[in-house]
C-alpha cells in the first residue's frame, strides 16, 4: 500500500471513528432525559420502573392533600379509577392544582411504589386535560365530562 492510500485510510478511519463516537454520545445524552408516562394502573401491576425518572399523571383524589405544617412537603394520591398511586412532592403546587383534577407528576418511583415528585404540572383551563391522562381514563372506561363536554386533547 503505498503511503497517499495508507493516508486516505487513516483519514477516513479517524472520521468513521469520530462519527460513531459522537453519535454513541448523543444516544447516550438522549437515554439520560427520555422519560415515559405511566397510568397509576401500570404503576400499579409494576411495569414502571423503579428509581428512574417517569411521569405519572391522573386524576387527585379528593381528601387525599395532605400538607407539612412546617416545609413545603405535600402528600397526595392519584387515580386512573382502577388503581392509585401515592405521590411525594417537596416544593410549591401549581395554583391550579386541586383535589379531583388531572394533573401529571414527574419524578421517581421509590421502593414502596411512592411517586418522589419534582415537579407537578395541573391543567391550564377548565376544559383540559393531558393527553397522557386522558388516555390512561379513557382505556379505564372512567372518563369524566364535565358539563356535558368533551376533553381538548
Amino acid at each position: 500500500m503505498n503511503p497517499k492510500r495508507k493516508q486516505r485510510l487513516y483519514i477516513v478511519l479517524f472520521i468513521v471513528f469520530g462519527v460513531a463516537v459522537a453519535v454513541g454520545l448523543t444516544l447516550f445524552a438522549l437515554n439520560q432525559n427520555i422519560n415515559l408516562f405511566y397510568s397509576p394502573t401500570q404503576i400499579a401491576k409494576g411495569e414502571a420502573p423503579v428509581d428512574t425518572r417517569i411521569r405519572a399523571g391522573g386524576m387527585v383524589v379528593d381528601n387525599s392533600v395532605k400538607r407539612s405544617d412546617n416545609n413545603l412537603d405535600v402528600v397526595f394520591a392519584i387515580t386512573d379509577y382502577e388503581n392509585t398511586v401515592q405521590v411525594h412532592y417537596n416544593g410549591i403546587l401549581p395554583d391550579l392544582f386541586r383535589e379531583g383534577q388531572g394533573i401529571v407528576a414527574q419524578g421517581e418511583l421509590d421502593n414502596q411504589g411512592v411517586l418522589q415528585a419534582v415537579e407537578v404540572l395541573a391543567k391550564h383551563d377548565e376544559n383540559y386535560m393531558p393527553p397522557e391522562v386522558a388516555e390512561a381514563l379513557e382505556k379505564a372506561g372512567k372518563m369524566p365530562m364535565p358539563s356535558g363536554q368533551e376533553f381538548n386533547k
